[in-house]
């Protein structure tokens, strides 16, 4: 037997800009952002660049599109539109079924968008998920821009390198590691989010503070209050910080693309994932991974792992935060008498495939890795939850009924 063997090593820029009015004539973040590829060579046509929208999005700011529009014809000489944006469903529907990715892949073909063109993705982490993933597959890859417009996917979600859809009732089970060319996080493509989705990314901040950074953690105690009231200055600093640790972790990890079987950037996410599918995705995205971290603090105090203290500082901010940490999806119990949320170890094992591995808590700040979880101990921690929660009239669901509408917007989901 012989063997030739190689090292192959691709590198890779992965840059989040933060702005606001990213589409103003006079604002160049997007220009640039594209024209770092290099400009075309002299008698070569302009970078075609073709625009998917969230519909969700289009429908709260109907003058979007135009603005899209008219930024492309005043830097005509950089870059050209290859039609007026192509408006899709967002939200979880959207990654449910392959139509949408299909539908995208025709538009690449239609618009002959090549690798030295451009897909930009306008909208929350669903629609960042399926444009991604048509960018990933169409010509093996083209160059993606992700603007992500709600609070969740400025945070986390669109600055990571996966895109997928959900298949056989598993979430993501279909998609590519595939980094974007740039992230544009502009604060004011927020301005028309429910108060429900523009709190939806404070967990994402809570969960990396809580396994990477007790110092950001300290910061969004301190900031509970501005952020409850959406406070704009403490809604950027959060948004910009947790965008850091994420992208931090993505660069340093040495695993980018999960080839391991450790995912410490999902603590929390094991029983989020079912929570979401046992209610018909009825739980949003942010909903879900707040109760799951809430089971898993609980779960690691109740191991030794976590003293008291640090426990309730998690759960109490999350509460404070407006998250309920408690859903009657977790009392759902399957034919074999064992709770149904209990199936989502075993799919987050073989997500990745290998052994089991979950973080936990080990402090503030601090998370380690455990390769089993005590199944009655997880039911305790079920119950204590169940025990915790608030009066009904005191829910998050309860007080959202009493919110003002506002601009309906996409369910952000990843």
């Amino acid at each position: 037997m012989s063997v030739i063997q190689r090292s192959i090593q691709v590198g890779w820029q992965l840059r989040v800009f933060f702005t606001e009015d990213v589409f103003a004539p006079a604002n160049p973040v997007l220009k640039n952002a594209l024209a770092d590829a290099g400009s075309p060579a002299t008698g070569a046509a302009l970078s075609q660049v073709l625009v998917v929208l969230d519909e969700s999005l289009a429908q709260a700011q109907p003058a979007l599109a135009r603005r899209i529009e008219d930024y492309f014809v005043a830097h005509a000489q950089s870059m050209k539109l290859a039609g007026p944006p192509l408006v899709i469903e967002g939200g979880e529907r959207a990654k449910n079924s392959s139509i949408p990715v299909a539908e995208l892949h025709s538009q690449i073909d239609r618009h002959h968008i090549d690798r030295h063109s451009y897909l930009i993705a306008v909208g929350g982490g669903a629609l960042l998920d399926v444009a991604g993933f048509a960018a990933a597959t169409a010509h093996r890859g083209i160059r993606h821009v992700r603007i992500p417009t709600t609070t969740l996917s400025q945070a986390d979600s669109g600055i990571g390198v996966k895109n997928g859809i959900n298949a056989f009732g598993k979430k993501n089970f279909l998609g590519a590691f595939a980094p974007p060319h740039a992230v544009i996080n502009d604060f004011n493509l927020l301005a028309t989010l429910e108060p429900r989705d523009k709190r939806a990314g404070y967990v994402e901040a809570v969960k990396v503070a809580c396994i990477r950074d007790a110092e950001f953690f300290g910061e969004i105690e301190r900031d509970a209050e501005k952020l409850v009231a959406f406070e704009p200055a403490a809604m950027k600093r959060l948004i910009q910080r947790c965008a850091e640790l994420h992208l931090d972790h993505i660069a340093t990890s040495g695993d980018p693309f999960e080839l391991g079987s450790a995912r410490p950037l999902d603590f929390g996410h094991w029983s989020a994932h079912k929570l979401e599918q046992l209610s018909g995705f009825q739980i949003r995205h942010g909903e879900a991974v707040a109760i799951g971290i809430a089971l898993d603090v609980i779960y690691s105090r109740q191991t030794g792992l976590l003293d008291a203290q640090s426990a309730e500082r998690v759960l109490a901010l999350l509460e404070q935060l407006g998250f309920d940490l408690f859903a009657n999806e977790l009392l759902n119990v399957a034919s074999d008498g064992n709770l149904q949320v209990l199936a989502g170890l075993n799919e987050f094992r073989e997500h990745l495939g290998g052994e089991l591995t979950i973080t936990l808590l080990k402090e503030i700040g601090r998370g380690v890795e455990v390769h089993e979880m005590n199944q009655p101990g997880v039911v305790e921690a079920i119950h204590e939850l169940q025990e915790r929660r608030r009066p009904a009239g005191e829910s998050v669901n309860a007080r959202l009924e009493n919110e003002p509408a506002g601009c309906r917007r996409s369910r952000d989901s990843r």
